[in-house]
């Protein structure tokens, strides 16, 4: 079984399982193309070295076609893509060490959750 992303103008708008052989009887003929992606695929690694366009698709994704690789929607506004893996990274690591950190896009950093120190 292989997994497909339906992308039309650009854009995932669903995502399947499908058999290969049964694919083009079973898919819907509507606007858009169908994309193989794989859930395996994180950030242009997969654990059998066998990546599939960076990232494994989800609705609301964007395709790449120049790239063939598909990314999530940003994040945060000061995020910026990584044009390697396709991953968004904030401007600031997240700090190493104990605790829980959520992204503040007031302060444009890192937060320790109260109670985690």
């Amino acid at each position: 079984m292989a997994h497909y992303a339906k992308v039309v103008n650009g854009i995932v708008t669903k995502v399947i399982v499908a058999e290969e052989e049964f694919f083009d009887t079973f898919v819907d003929s509507s606007a858009g193309e169908w994309i193989q992606t794989s859930y395996n695929t994180v950030g242009g690694q997969h654990p059998e070295d066998r990546p599939i366009r960076k990232n494994f698709a989800g609705v609301g994704f964007t395709y790449d076609a120049v790239a063939d690789a598909f990314y999530a929607p940003q994040p945060f506004p000061s995020w910026v893509l990584n044009s390697s893996t396709y991953l968004w990274e904030a401007p600031t690591a997240r700090p190493d060490g104990d605790g829980d950190y959520y992204w503040d896009e007031n302060s444009v950093g890192w937060v320790l959750i109260e109670g985690d120190h």
